[in-house]
């Protein structure tokens, strides 16, 4: 039986909106039942909670719905930040959501035009050259800066809400993407594909059905 005191998260394992989600949650210690969702197959009570169709989708105990991959970060923060990811080592919040910005509306464009060329009518074969333009602000980022995180020497929101989108990028032909002139990019996507938290943030769920409480989340 659900806890109705315990929010929903409606998730895809594999998407990059849900994965920042996911990553603030753990990171904050927020608990939720996780519904993983089969994209394919969406479940009706996911649509009646957000006709948009897409994940991530917060549903809290008081009924308000939470749709957007930042807004879920940020809740989940705002009540709890043991990591100070509110809080970056340079710069202020106001900086981080200003890059997450680019990111979401720079550089995701540019991402799925490269990785998706035939289901873009304006795809071109310069969709990687103008996603990596973006990838090349942020090694310059992190070369002046202390060479770890986007914002200073520790993680903060920016890195949560960005890597994964670099991440799908260099997997689209990693051969390429790991010849680039971006070493310290590619480290920072290395380590924090490496961490615990990231690990825990991808564990993965069996899909969810309709009538069966979901998946307790962060995972032990």
């Amino acid at each position: 039986m659900q806890d109705p005191r315990l929010p929903v998260l409606y998730s895809f394992r594999r998407c990059p909106y849900a994965m920042r989600a996911r990553l603030a949650l753990a990171a904050s210690g927020r608990h939720c039942e996780l519904r993983e969702v089969v994209l394919k197959n969406k479940p009706p009570d996911m649509l009646a909670a957000s006709p948009k169709g897409t994940v991530p989708v917060l549903l809290l105990p008081d009924a308000t719905v939470l749709e957007q991959s930042l807004d879920i970060m940020l809740w989940a923060l705002r009540r709890n930040d043991p990591l100070h990811w509110l809080a970056p080592g340079a710069g202020t919040l106001d900086d981080m959501l200003g890059l997450v910005a680019a990111c979401d509306n720079g550089f995701k464009p540019q991402l799925d035009r490269y990785k998706y060329p035939g289901r873009y009518a304006d795809a071109s074969a310069g969709a990687r050259e103008l996603g990596a333009q973006f990838l090349l602000e942020l090694e310059a980022r992190l070369a002046s800066g202390s060479g770890q995180q986007l914002f200073g020497a520790r993680a903060a929101l920016a890195d949560a809400a960005v890597m994964p989108f670099v991440r799908q990028f260099a997997m689209v032909d990693s051969a390429w993407f790991e010849s680039q002139p971006w070493p310290l990019l590619r480290a920072w996507r290395a380590d924090w594909t490496a961490s615990p938290l990231f690990e825990r943030a991808m564990r993965k769920y069996p899909p969810w059905t309709p009538g069966e409480a979901g998946a307790a989340y962060p995972p032990a």
